[in-house]
């Protein structure tokens, strides 16, 4: 129950909170989001309080069209368990699925924009207008040093403060 009210709150802020006034985020032109479906691993992130003790975190994305969301599912080991949170993903109309609002708890929603995609959709920089969230996600444990560079110069561009960045290690045995 302490980490419901924890979430719920963290999602409070990260879906209200004031954005930076000085720049508007740039996302990518579209997301194909069939292509951007299925397991995710968090390479970097800025601390955040939800994810606080968290290891070897994935996030699941599974579009459902008769509804017109994106299922999402974050897990990550925290003291030894597995814990795991599951929402919906709502594209933001004219957005060409670039910007998404999140739901983890009903009402609150979060800003979830998509700010660089590799080409092949095997690397995601996705980050929250007030520049206060932002992960950089991969679809195998690790990246190449040149890659991961890349995506941390993009969010460094975009006003975010990559000298905070955290890399976890996908070390665990159950994910």
């Amino acid at each position: 129950m302490k980490i419901q009210i924890l979430s719920t709150l963290a999602l409070f802020a990260f879906g209200f909170s004031a954005c930076k006034p000085n720049q508007k985020l740039k996302t990518v032109d579209g997301v194909d989001l069939n292509r951007y479906a299925g397991l995710w691993y968090e390479i970097a992130l800025l601390p955040n309080s939800f994810e606080k003790g968290c290891s070897c975190t994935t996030a699941n994305y599974t579009p459902n069209d008769k509804e017109g969301y994106v299922e999402v599912n974050n897990k990550c080991i925290k003291n030894g368990k597995i814990s795991d949170i599951k929402g919906k993903a709502f594209p933001v109309k004219g957005s060409n699925n670039s910007k998404l609002k999140v739901q983890f708890f009903w009402p609150f929603k979060g800003d979830y924009y998509i700010i660089a995609l590799a080409d092949d959709y095997s690397v995601a920089l996705v980050g929250h207008p007030n520049r206060e969230y932002l992960w950089i996600l991969s679809r195998t444990k690790s990246l190449e040093e040149s890659v991961l560079q890349h995506f941390v110069e993009i969010a460094r561009n975009e006003g975010f403060e990559v000298d905070k960045l955290h890399f976890p290690k996908h070390d665990c045995e159950e994910e």
